[in-house]
């Protein structure tokens, strides 16, 4: 690319900055009566969305198709429609920590699924081919090169070492999500200052299961930002399971995520199979307590 060609693009995506056609990303506007969805890419966060929306639109379809305008995303979203977007905004980031999220329900996975997730990820999105190495692709995730976000246990540990156990924060675990559906949306409700019927709750987990997600996503592909222009032989909403690192994650990648995280696992109350077969790091980022069910 000629010089010419990098300013001009430069001085495009400039315009377009300044009058809020892009996402905003980490220049997002936040309000004090704003709560968050946050994620590491790959942990629940989409499926958070679909029960919560359930619950806010009780009467409408959601779908893939209209998740974003009733749930944004700050990195899909250009800034000027997130900025009319009715308040108080129920918004979805995968941001690492930012002070001025004052509310924030913090979406959990055990990094060892979130690997393998987001390798079969980067592969229907076409970022890497069938026959890319999983210990390659491991390696690029420890090191925080596989994902804008940094690394699992750089974003993890900069949300739980700062907020965990401080008003306006709830961390919820993708599998006891899993586990007991209807008890986890409950508790995001009440988070997030919703007081949904036993009836409306029923009624959202029954819509926003993985079956009828899956669904909705080939019908409506080419209607999502993770989904449009990518290999449709590979589904975004997959297993919908943990636990799959056990048998398709190789035993070498396995032991480098718990050398590297095997604190922050632990705390969380994941489980370490090869605690024995290797050192596990200590954090310099001291967590806090963990007291009762996350």
């Amino acid at each position: 690319m000629d010089i010419s060609n990098l300013m001009l693009k430069r001085i495009i995506a400039g315009t377009k900055r300044a009058f809020g056609l892009k996402p905003p990303g980490r220049n997002l506007t936040v309000f004090p009566n704003d709560a968050f969805l946050v994620s590491y890419p790959k942990s629940g966060n989409t499926w958070a969305r679909f029960l919560i929306a359930n619950l806010l639109r009780p009467q409408d379809s959601v779908g893939f198709s209209n998740i974003h305008d009733i749930i944004p995303g700050i990195d899909v979203v250009p800034h000027r429609d997130m900025l009319r977007v009715p308040r108080p905004r129920i918004i979805k980031s995968h941001q690492y920590f930012d002070p001025r999220y004052q509310r924030v329900v913090y979406i959990i996975r055990d990094p060892r699924d979130v690997a393998l997730s987001e390798y079969h990820a980067q592969r229907k999105s076409k970022r890497i081919s069938d026959q890319h190495p999983i210990e390659e692709f491991v390696r690029g995730f420890l090191a925080g090169e596989s994902c804008d976000y940094g690394s699992w246990g750089e974003h993890a540990t900069s949300w739980l070492s700062t907020r965990y156990g401080q008003p306006g924060f709830l961390l919820v675990r993708y599998e006891d999500m899993l586990q007991d559906t209807a008890r986890e949306l409950s508790r995001m409700a009440s988070f997030l200052g919703l007081h949904p019927s036993s009836e409306l709750i029923g009624q959202a987990v029954s819509r926003s299961r993985a079956d009828k997600m899956r669904k909705l996503e080939k019908s409506q592909a080419a209607d999502f930002n993770a989904t449009k222009d990518t290999r449709q032989d590979i589904l975004f909403v997959r297993s919908a399971k943990a636990g799959g690192w056990h048998s398709e994650l190789p035993e070498t990648c396995i032991l480098q995520i718990e050398q590297a995280w095997g604190h922050v696992i632990r705390w969380l109350g994941y489980e370490l199979v090869l605690e024995g077969k290797g050192s596990v790091a200590e954090t310099a980022f001291p967590l806090p307590a963990l007291n009762g069910p996350v």
